[in-house]
């Protein structure tokens, strides 16, 4: 069956691609690049703090294995915080949920420990899909000292270019747009209300590396503030993205292997069906 797939979409290819490069691609480039500020951040001390979080489960026989991990790391791999929860069973609330009340909490207890604090991911993601109470403790968070970023490598928002009939992300198109450092003029979301502001910007550390995008609370924001966050973010950067961050990812990752060990632990490698979903 595959090959008749691979066979098929060999001959789709230049079809397929059409799609994304077509008479829309070439003006939507063009706006990226009119978007589109060179930039080449200065290196500035600076204190960062990445949080991330991470949850997994296995599942047999009707039970549940879950774990929720949480944490708040520094540069210098300081450790301000780390959270976790387990358990055998349904999880309540969801591992979701939990996850981001943990990374709320983390972040919490960041704030006044570092000069910039990044949470991984989207801050569209914590109002659009979190409980609203929630959603009043990141904000109360990024309130505090107003140090508060969310950064990812990959997002899905067509934002920017809808309007000229975009099909891809808007990263898609910034990423062929443009390979110099810099940044694209700050977009402003009101969309989903008083409270609830975005502003964002994608931004490129140093030449040909990838693009990351910034999500900043509010509307307060200009290119001044987002040429400083730059020069204290490359400080600390490994391959364009924050030293922080994938320190935070790699300390709070749950992986099959922890599942199995938890297993183990709890003498339920004996019970029929555990192999096969562990496997």
């Amino acid at each position: 069956m595959l090959n008749t797939v691979y066979i098929d979409a060999l001959k789709k290819r230049e079809a397929t691609l059409s799609i994304l490069k077509g008479e829309k691609f070439d003006q939507i480039i063009e706006e990226a690049k009119h978007n589109w500020i060179d930039y080449i951040p200065q290196k500035q001390d600076c204190e960062i703090a990445g949080i991330d979080s991470s949850y997994n489960s296995t599942k047999f026989q009707g039970l549940e294995l879950w774990v929720v991990t949480a944490v708040a790391i520094k540069s210098d791999s300081t450790v301000i915080s780390e959270f976790h929860n387990h358990g055998l069973g349904t999880p309540s609330p969801e591992l979701e949920t939990q996850a981001s009340k943990m990374e709320i909490d983390a972040c919490t207890s960041s704030v006044d420990k570092a000069d910039v604090v990044i949470l991984d991911g989207s801050l569209y993601s914590q109002f659009l899909t979190r409980q609203s109470a929630l959603s009043s403790m990141i904000t109360a968070a990024i309130k505090k000292r107003n140090n508060v970023v969310f950064i990812s490598k990959t997002s899905s928002a067509r934002k920017q270019f809808e309007r000229l009939g975009s099909l891809a992300g808007d990263i898609f198109y910034y990423n062929h747009a443009i390979k110099k450092s810099g940044f694209s003029k700050i977009f402003v979301d009101k969309e989903l209300g008083p409270g609830k502001v975005i502003s964002s910007t994608y931004a490129r550390l140093s030449e040909s590396t990838p693009l990351i995008k910034i999500e900043l609370f509010g509307s307060d924001h200009d290119e001044i503030e987002v040429k400083s966050l730059l020069d204290r973010l490359c400080k600390n950067s490994v391959s364009g993205y924050p030293y922080a961050l994938k320190l935070a990812h790699n300390k709070c990752k749950i992986t099959h292997t922890d599942l199995a060990r938890l297993v183990s632990l709890y003498g339920l490698g004996n019970e029929i069906g555990s192999r096969e979903v562990l496997g």
